[in-house]
């Protein structure tokens, strides 16, 4: 049963109306045409109406909501039913086939399409490379075979003007593995019909194309086109064309295949186009230029093209004369050359596909058996203003296709109340049998009078043919004609008869049914082509190589031939499981929005759609086998939810009707459960509704309990393992350190050059705190054994790397620090004496540094002067006067130094009060030695030591006061320069120092 859609889009399913009427069907059906939902089903028959209108219905979302489902589980589809068959086939490993049938417009062709498109889609799942190729090989078949066997008519803008069936082979897996084709190609390109590929090259080819072929893109200059009735062309030629090209390419044609295709459609064009005058009694053809055209595109010599078209060979025992056509003669090879030429090419454009997508080497012992799902598209019941040989033909085909859909139905149903235990009850039907007789009997039938006629030695016209008929079928219920029926006049004289179908009344012109069926092509146009000098052309025409007076036996006539590939073709489809399509046409004028009442009426009555209701609904409208059945209404009973312990699953089944009160609407099979009324159904659905929002609200609340509960033992697990994994971590860095640094002490360099392990992040505060330990050992190894003053200098130094390096050049860092350098001994009387002077004086403790300087006085004048820094005052002197104090600075009002990036040995001292001390230490020895480094960083270690600090800047140039005025101070080097020096500037001074 098909899934539980909302009443307002009708009834999913036929077999579900309440009331099995005529007027309840249209009311379903018309009421689901306008609600968009255009497939509905009769058991497992889809019904489709054709919606005019592209519908977002066909994309991958749907095919996977289809995709391994039963036919009740979705709402109605084409994918449903191709799955159903497909299912069919893997799993009980048997034939299928899926008849599309309906009448000329219903949607036939689209719908094969969409079921190809749906098992391309599903099959293959391990993307194998061969079985892609097969596929995409087989889809592109339906796009050059529609080019070629469709065209636009008054009722249908692609109407198939052939029949296919195509058989899609399958390996064990369930994936294609190659297809056959078998066509029923009957109208032919000439007075009625214009093929797609025609208006395709003419109005979508590309000019050098069309010039190469003689063609204009005006598709009224040919007359064929314009006899056909259809010039209105497509937007979109010129990429359909290019989409039949690239998909002859894909499927393996050549290039010169291709360019032969394209030639002969050139070549029938140009052949309706030809004229016939005469001369007397002479034929002639008046545009003559015509026939070398025809010469070039058909590869032959232009004169055996004139001679074809104009003589007839005829052999007369040993002798061979030729007779020379009349002008009608002429005019009737001409067309008939034209329609032979472009069946053979369709027959070979089929040839060639079944060629390449043959299942080739196939052996069952080692690939298993190979199943098939065939695939029926052929063109749908016609009723046209005149109707011909054409329309008689595919008439009779519906009739055999409506024959075996009644017989199987009846037959399939039969057979399963009989196998299930269910008595059978009997459903009037319309049995078409007596049509198909009428139509095919020996010596009776129609196509028997009309191949007697055709083999009648004599002039044999239509009219005689006509008489015959009514001669041999005069009280025949369904056939009828002028001359038996006088009053009728819609029927004229020695023209007309009329064919009851199940589809409606009939109106057929006799008019060429004996051309027609005698489908006679003169054996000069066959040597002609045979002879030709394209090889593509030639395999077209293999019985043109026999010679002139070998006499051949006489060939089947196009109504026995079209009659034994429909009863061979309905053969073939009585031994495969069928799956049914039933399309139906909502009206005349393609419109998306009309649904014509009596013209859906008249197609539901002629399909046996009512009857196949009533045949579903014989006594059961449905049935289930008990485990599905069961799967589905399980909750609805206490002894079956969630599982039941009965014996069986029919008794199960059993206990949950007769608790719902519904055990004598039922009937129990063998294997099945069956159903008799709809309510039944709606009411177990109700009930089921139910019970499972009941039990999705159980579930719920479970599912989401144990969620939580799933979450949290993730949780807490991770918690673990992440607890655990931290310690391994910290563990085994603890044991990574200590192991590199096990032997640290006996180490030359106390473990300098080990690698520090990289620490995780849980222990880098850790590993930068330990780090520092250790540091702070290692520096204490190197400094335990020093002396007080040693270890003055070394605090000193590295206070200077801390601040200096990489700021500046020369540090001075390796050689030994003195500090007190004029304390020497061409100094040492007349400093020493000052020095302690001002110790007794100032109470300074200690004489962090001293150093002869070059200065800028008050008077912007440079002098030679001495620095004497203690841990108290910091003391400019002149050495001149015996070192005599000359300006005394606390070394609290000192705020901090200034120095270049450079090399030279300028210092700033900046003071609390403005007024910057600027000097530049000179006198060192040996010459070039720095000294600014020792100055910044004993002042540095000072300033610590008394938990004060100090501001050291590295710029260039340095900014400072004089005075209280403001100015800069700039380092340049000149090369004559022997000795630093201050000279006055504009903004300040500069200090000039010696080049290299």
């Amino acid at each position: 049963m098909a899934e539980h859609e909302s009443l307002e889009f009708g009834k999913a399913d036929f077999v579900l109306l309440d009331n099995v009427s005529l007027e309840e069907f249209m009311a379903n059906l018309k009421l689901r045409f306008e609600k968009g939902r255009i497939y509905t089903y009769i058991g497992e028959v889809v019904v489709s109406v054709n919606p005019y209108r592209a519908m977002n219905i066909y994309g991958r979302d749907t095919i996977e909501q289809y995709k391994g489902r039963e036919l009740y589980e979705r709402p109605p589809h084409l994918f449903a039913i191709a799955d159903a068959a497909y299912k069919a086939m893997k799993r009980r490993n048997k034939d299928t086939c899926i008849v599309i049938s309906g009448e000329s417009g219903a949607g036939k062709t689209e719908a094969s399409k969409y079921i190809m498109q749906y098992i391309a889609a599903i099959t293959n799942p391990s993307q194998r490379a061969e079985v892609e190729r097969v596929k995409n090989m087989l889809l592109k078949s339906n796009c050059v075979l529609e080019a070629f066997g469709n065209a636009k008519t008054n009722r249908n803008d692609n109407s198939s003007r052939f029949g296919k069936y195509m058989d899609i082979n399958f390996d064990f897996k369930g994936d294609p593995i190659g297809g056959h084709i078998n066509n029923y190609l009957l109208e032919k390109v000439g007075v009625k019909c214009v093929f797609k590929c025609i208006f395709q090259l003419v109005k979508g080819a590309p000019d050098a194309q069309l010039r190469s072929l003689h063609i204009q893109r005006d598709p009224t200059a040919y007359t064929y086109i314009k006899v056909g009735g259809q010039i209105k062309s497509s937007i979109n030629d010129s990429a359909d064309l290019k989409a039949v090209t690239d998909a002859m390419k894909v499927i393996g044609f050549t290039t010169e295949e291709i360019q032969t295709v394209y030639k002969i459609l050139a070549t029938i064009l140009h052949l309706g186009n030809l004229k016939f005058g005469s001369d007397g009694d002479v034929t002639l053809i008046e545009n003559s230029k015509l026939v070398s055209i025809l010469g070039d595109l058909l590869s032959t010599k232009d004169e055996n093209v004139e001679k074809a078209l104009l003589y007839r060979t005829v052999a007369t025992g040993r002798d061979v004369i030729d007779k020379q056509h009349t002008h009608q003669e002429a005019s009737y090879g001409r067309d008939a050359l034209a329609k032979a030429i472009y069946e053979r090419l369709f027959c070979w454009i089929v040839g060639r596909i079944n060629d390449i997508i043959e299942v080739k080497n196939y052996d069952v012992r080692v690939h298993g058996k190979n199943t098939v799902i065939g695939v029926l598209d052929i063109y749908g019941f016609e009723i046209f203003q005149n109707n011909s040989f054409e329309q008689f033909c595919i008439n009779y085909c519906n009739e055999k296709l409506q024959q075996l859909f009644i017989q199987l139905v009846l037959k399939q149903e039969q057979e399963e109340y009989q196998r299930e235990g269910i008595p059978w009850k009997h459903i009037d039907y319309f049995n078409n049998q007596i049509i198909v007789d009428l139509v095919e009997q020996q010596h009776k039938g129609i196509f028997a009078v009309l191949d007697e006629a055709c083999m009648n030695v004599g002039k044999v016209t239509d009219e005689m043919f006509l008489q015959a008929l009514n001669g041999k079928l005069a009280k025949h219920a369904h056939y009828t004609s002028r001359k038996l029926s006088p009053t009728d006049k819609n029927l004229e004289f020695d023209r007309d008869f009329r064919i009851r179908h199940y589809a409606g009344d009939v109106a057929y012109s006799v008019v060429g049914f004996i051309d027609k069926n005698k489908d006679t092509l003169f054996q000069d146009f066959k040597r002609l082509l045979y002879n030709s000098s394209n090889p593509v052309l030639k395999a077209m025409w293999p019985e043109g190589k026999l010679s002139i007076t070998e006499v051949t036996k006489r060939p089947l006539t196009a109504a026995t031939l079209f009659k034994n590939s429909m009863i061979s073709l309905v053969e073939n489809l009585a031994s495969k499981e069928p799956y049914y399509v039933r399309c139906i046409k909502p009206n005349e004028v393609k419109s998306p929005l009309l649904f014509e009442h009596e013209r859906c009426k008249h197609q539901v009555e002629y399909l046996g759609l009512l009857e196949n209701v009533r045949v579903r609904r014989a006594g059961f409208a449905n049935r289930q086998i008990y485990p599905r059945f069961l799967q589905r209404y399980k909750m609805i009973s206490e002894f079956t939810w969630p599982n039941h312990d009965l014996p069986s699953d029919k008794e199960a089944v059993k206990r949950l009707l007769q608790g719902c009160g519904f055990e004598h609407d039922v009937a129990y099979g063998k294997t099945k459960v069956f159903i008799r009324t709809p309510r039944t159904i709606f009411s177990l659905e109700e009930q089921r509704a139910e019970m499972v929002k009941r039990i999705v609200l159980f579930l719920q609340k479970v599912w989401r309990g144990t969620l939580a509960r799933m979450h949290y033992r993730r949780m807490r697990a991770a918690l673990i393992i992440i607890r655990a994994y931290r310690r391994y971590k910290v563990k085994s860095y603890i044991r990574e350190v200590n192991r590199r640094f096990r032997n640290v002490r006996g180490m030359k360099d106390h473990g300098k050059h080990v690698k520090w392990p990289t620490p995780p992040k849980v222990l880098r505060k850790f590993e930068e705190a330990l780090r520092n330990i250790y540091n702070r050992w290692w520096a204490w190894t190197l400094i335990k054994d020093l002396s007080p003053e040693q270890l003055v200098q070394i605090r000193a130094k590295v206070a200077t790397l801390e601040c200096l390096k990489g700021q500046r050049a020369d540090l001075g860092l390796q050689r030994a620090w003195e500090g007190n350098y004029l304390d020497s001994p061409g100094t040492a009387s007349s400093f020493t004496l000052i020095s302690s002077d001002l110790q007794r004086k100032d109470k300074f403790m200690r004489v962090l540094f001293s150093c002869n300087v070059r200065k800028i006085n008050r008077f912007n004048k440079a002098e030679d002067r001495a620095l004497l820094i203690t841990d108290r005052h910091l003391y400019k002197m002149d050495p001149v006067k015996q070192y005599k104090p000359m300006k005394s600075i606390p070394l609290y009002n000192v705020t901090g130094v200034s120095i270049s990036p450079g090399k030279d040995q300028l210092v700033v001292f900046h003071t609390k009060d403005n007024r910057d001390l600027i000097v530049c230490l000179q006198g060192m020895v040996p010459a070039g030695d720095s000294r600014i480094g020792e100055l910044v960083g004993t002042l540095l270690s000072h300033f610590k030591s008394e938990k004060r600090k100090l501001q050291v800047n590295i710029v260039s140039p340095i900014h400072c006061s004089m005075n209280g005025r403001k100015c800069t101070v700039v380092v340049e080097t000149k090369i004559n320069q022997s000795q630093p020096d201050f000279t006055k500037s504009r903004s300040g001074y500069i200090l000039s120092v010696p080049g290299n």
